[in-house]
């Protein structure tokens, strides 16, 4: 990778003063002066997906040196050192894989001399076999009772990802019950354990480490509640408790047979790990064949990503006007608003492939970053946030650019639903770029009057709150149908435009070293929570929250 002040290249220099030339320019009039705006910034991914960008606050030029920068970046040959298996993942000494868990089209891929591809073959076999006999109702719990629930246990990357999954592809979903265990708080163990009965669930604890503190210590909650149960013996375990994780030993630890052990590696983040094992409760969902489908919708993504021109490369697209936004209009937040409730979950996924990924300060040259790094990404389905905070959107301060998602063909046609999610969605996008203006407010109210009347009657009536200065951006994506493929399309787009800004933003996507500071903390303080006596230790104000903890605790 190349490791550059991207404040210092010329194309970014080009950038600065183009930006204060267009920034004043409304959409109203970048759409006026060129009638194939449209046809201009569209691109249409295989009949599957229409991308629309054109309601960007952008020109030709502007996407020119946005593409220069990427250029000056050579993120082309980033791109192709990820599919390599390039140790990318600096800090931790590591390749970044997630691209190999869905190769269908690639060649046999081999790291450290090792052909990892047959590796691969090889989970996702087992992952056939095991979901084929539980959906099957050929494996038994110890109570000779089929399977009909399925826990999964999980945090972060083996929780967000598998949870927001299965219930986008629900019109999928098989008669297993599916239920995902990740907050430390025990209300989230207590109240699914009321949900299910032990005899017929099986239950999956999903940790890279096997480590992770929320999911063994909810893992092992759940172990001492199955043991207790009368006439269950520690044998029975064998039937009902099954790892992915990549260290072995701490499975075995844990009382988990090897046959039940599904590995995953260090080359896959957390983050990207739906593709690898984790993914196992996806497959137990919707079966192993959708499963196949969704990790094929996702390679064919990475073939588009690795393959095509730039220009002509939607996650690069993305993630070009992503920076464009945060750097040169300040913008600090992205909103993603998918129009179907089956993707409720989509934006909150994407906030840790997102955040977690950019959210950093130290470039790769180990110094403090002078621009903008990661925004900070949020989202609700649509239309329900149309009634709480596209307020703010269509005449707050703030300049938020939007992702609006749509299926055009619905998984539940009922009555005339899906056409009015249609219009809303076309509505929303229209309004946000061009707003209401002073002329259209009184013509509402058949108001013949000349200009200067209008902003004199505007501004001594009530009319003046109805005013929509508009020239909000947002891009539009446009599905066929929310399938396993497409599905997986839309996953791995994302996951390359948080690439892409990644390597232009010249920091390291691929480490979380925030989230680990968290972690230690908390370890000593757990250590200090357990004595009886107040402490000094930290500052005053942890040491008074602490000090009130350990006053009133029951």
């Amino acid at each position: 990778m190349k490791s550059l002040n991207p404040t210092t290249t010329k194309s970014w220099k080009d950038l600065k003063k183009h930006y204060l030339k267009i920034k004043d320019i409304h959409l109203k009039d970048l759409f006026q002066n060129d009638s194939n705006r449209f046809e201009k910034f569209s691109l249409n991914f295989k009949d599957i997906i229409l991308f629309d960008y054109s309601k960007n606050r952008l020109t030709t030029k502007t996407m020119s040196y946005l593409l220069n920068l990427a250029q000056e970046f050579n993120l082309k040959d980033s791109i192709l050192s990820m599919f390599e298996g390039k140790k990318i993942n600096f800090t931790e000494n590591k390749p970044v894989l997630h691209t190999a868990l869905r190769n269908f089209h690639r060649k046999n891929i081999i790291l450290n001399k090792k052909n990892i591809s047959l590796e691969i073959k090889n989970v996702l076999k087992k992952i056939k076999l095991f979901s084929d006999a539980v959906i099957n109702k050929k494996w038994k719990g110890y109570s000779d009772k089929s399977i009909t629930d399925v826990v999964n246990i999980g945090i972060g990357g083996s929780d967000l990802g598998p949870f927001m999954v299965t219930e986008a592809l629900k019109p999928y979903k098989n008669h297993l019950n599916m239920h995902f265990i990740s907050n430390l708080d025990g209300t989230h163990v207590i109240e699914t354990l009321k949900k299910i009965d032990m005899s017929t669930t099986i239950f999956l604890i999903s940790s890279k480490t096997f480590t992770t503190q929320e999911t063994i210590t909810n893992a092992n909650t759940i172990k001492k509640l199955f043991l207790n149960q009368n006439k269950v013996l520690e044998s029975d375990m064998s039937k009902h408790f099954f790892a992915i994780s990549m260290n072995k030993n701490e499975v075995l630890k844990f009382g988990i047979l090897e046959e039940n052990f599904f590995p995953i590696w260090d080359w896959v983040g957390g983050r990207y790990s739906v593709w690898s094992a984790v993914g196992l409760s996806i497959a137990l969902s919707i079966g192993y064949k959708n499963f196949s489908l969704f990790l094929k919708g996702a390679d064919v993504m990475d073939e588009h990503f690795l393959n095509t021109p730039l220009k002509k490369n939607i996650p690069v697209l993305l993630g070009l006007i992503s920076i464009w936004y945060n750097n040169f209009f300040n913008a600090q937040t992205e909103a993603i608003f998918v129009y179907d409730q089956y993707m409720y979950k989509f934006s909150t996924y994407l906030q840790q492939t997102n955040m977690e990924s950019n959210g950093k300060n130290i470039d790769r040259n180990k110094n403090i970053v002078s621009w903008q790094t990661g925004s900070i990404i949020w989202g609700e389905p649509g239309s329900n946030g149309q009634h709480s905070f596209y307020q703010l959107l269509h005449q707050g301060t703030k300049l938020i650019p939007s992702d609006f998602i749509i299926p055009i063909n619905t998984h539940n046609q009922i009555n005339n639903h899906h056409i009015k999610l249609l219009s809303h969605f076309f509505a929303q996008t229209k309004s946000l770029a061009f707003g209401k203006s002073i002329k259209e407010i009184l013509k509402d109210n058949n108001l013949e009057k000349n200009t200067f009347q209008y902003i004199s009657d505007l501004n001594n009536d009530i009319n003046i709150y109805k005013l929509c200065h508009g020239n909000q951006p947002t891009n539009s994506f446009l599905l066929d149908k929310i399938t396993p493929y497409t599905l997986g399309i839309l996953m791995s787009l994302y996951e390359h435009k948080v690439f892409t800004q990644g390597v232009i933003m010249n920091i390291f996507s691929f480490d979380q070293w925030g989230v680990e500071l968290g972690k230690s903390a908390a370890n000593n303080i757990l250590n200090e929570l357990k004595k009886k006596k107040l402490t000094k230790k930290y500052d005053s104000s942890t040491n008074a929250l602490i000090n009130f903890y350990k006053l009133n605790k029951k």
